[in-house]
């Protein structure tokens, strides 16, 4: 199995392409299987449909799950729809019941079932079990395949279990010890495992200090466990302590990657419409809802600029600097937000506490504030001709920074205290609440001035 530059890639393809139309299944087979899994699914993503059945031919079931696995659901769903029911179903016989679980999950529920039903009994109730549980949660995101022994197994038995069912199990670093009752009461390494004497038994060997994960935790805290500990794997239990499976570091990867989208969308109010592959109705109807709300706000920025109209009747230069200000109330906000928010998933905000980053994030604003402010003190004067329009411009830019970074640490924290989800914060919301603060600071000093200008 080899993993090819992207120029050998090329052209051992095109020779696995020539088998295809040859339709040459052993020098298919050859050639194909001693790709790197990973080009395996590349090159088949590139085949038309017509050759795809060729490949459903010359493959196993067996074979092919591996492939199907790696493929992207959309993909998937086309794929099954190509499928023999028979080819299928040992397809899935195969495949990790966390992954069958995560496809099952995407497709309507009578086609779930009809599957269901043509798999082996004892899979299907894998991928069933994994199903009940409520997504995004450990229950739903763990795989079955594990191997647990007994504490009163020596290390020689518990090596040859090892060369019997390792190649079935999703991961061997770590073996969980269980009791009669199936109950989690210790874990051991491979490491220790094998220095260990052959006849040593595993009750003398095995850890009892046992990070565990009850089956309904949420992900986002299963992948920061996983962080933390430096684990390849974590056992999941049910409230009774009962062994029903793991979680490993790669479910982990796909956890931080589900979430780092769903922030993303949150953040710049595009959830659900971040995909390419959705249609511009889809995608226009869920950001709308932001959009709509934004807009409104934008009447009260327009509102804040009418309340101060004869402000800029007297003196239309104060005009210029709009943009500036709200620009930069919306810029510095969105900066502290994105910190809070990164602070509040990683768990640091818990170790330093409310106070510590919001004093952290004002001492930032008042510095950016005093920097921009003397800036403006410089720059002005010379296009302007006025030092008291740079004083105004410049005091209102500090003290918008100061708050507006007050306010983008601050919001987030009140929304996560609400079992919210922080990064609802979003970067528009934030810019426009800061740019009607900004505004509103820089007409009421201006107003209050009028009479020097």
């Amino acid at each position: 199995m080899k993993r090819l530059n992207e120029d050998a890639r090329e052209l051992y393809f095109e020779a696995i392409f020539q088998t295809i139309k040859d339709q040459q299944k052993a020098q298919f087979r050859e050639k194909y299987l001693e790709l790197h899994p990973t080009d395996q699914v590349e090159l088949f993503q590139t085949l038309f449909t017509e050759k795809r059945p060729y490949v459903y031919d010359y493959l196993s079931a067996e074979e092919f799950a591996d492939i199907f696995q790696g493929l992207d659901v959309d993909t998937q769903k086309l794929v099954v729809s190509e499928l023999d029911k028979d080819y299928a179903a040992e397809m899935f016989n195969h495949m990790q019941a966390d992954d069958a679980a995560d496809f099952f999950s995407e497709i309507n529920e009578p086609h779930a079932k009809e599957i269901l039903k043509t798999m082996d009994k004892v899979e299907a109730d894998e991928v069933i079990e994994l199903l009940s549980y409520p997504t995004e949660t450990a229950g739903a995101i763990m795989t079955k395949e594990f191997i647990s022994i007994k504490a009163t197994d020596t290390a020689s038995s518990v090596m040859d279990h090892l060369r019997q069912m390792g190649p079935d199990a999703e991961t061997i670093y770590y073996l969980y010890v269980i009791n009669e009752k199936d109950k989690l009461v210790g874990v051991i390494s491979l490491r220790d495992l094998i220095v260990a004497p052959l006849e040593e038994q595993i009750v003398n060997i095995m850890s009892t200090q046992v990070v565990s994960i009850e089956a309904h935790t949420d992900q986002e805290e299963v992948a920061k466990l996983i962080k933390d500990y430096d684990f390849l794997a974590a056992p999941v239990v049910t409230s009774t302590n009962e062994l029903i499976g793991i979680v490993t570091v790669d479910d982990v990867m796909d956890v931080m990657e589900e979430e780092t989208d769903e922030d993303f969308g949150e953040f710049t109010a595009t959830k659900g419409a971040t995909d390419v592959n959705i249609s511009s109705f889809t995608a226009a109807k869920k950001r709308s809802p932001w959009i709509i709300l934004l807009m409104f706000f934008g009447l009260i920025t327009a509102g804040v600029i009418g309340q101060f109209e004869e402000t800029l009747e007297e003196i239309v230069l104060l005009a210029v600097f709009i943009p500036l200000i709200m620009d930069s109330a919306g810029n510095t906000g969105t900066q502290s937000l994105a910190v809070m928010v990164r602070s509040l998933a990683t768990g640091t905000f818990e170790k330093k506490g409310l106070m510590h980053t919001v004093k952290r994030e004002f001492g930032t604003g008042l510095m950016l504030g005093l920097i921009c402010a003397i800036v403006l003190l410089i720059i002005v004067p010379f296009i302007y001709g006025s030092f008291l329009l740079a004083f105004i411009v410049g005091i209102s830019l500090f003290l918008t920074l100061s708050i507006a970074t007050i306010i983008g640490s601050v919001v987030p924290v009140i929304i996560n205290k609400l079992n919210l989800d922080p990064a609802i914060a979003s970067g528009p919301f934030i810019t426009t609440v800061n740019d009607i603060l900004g505004l509103f600071i820089y007409f009421t000093i201006a107003t209050s001035l009028l009479h020097y200008l």
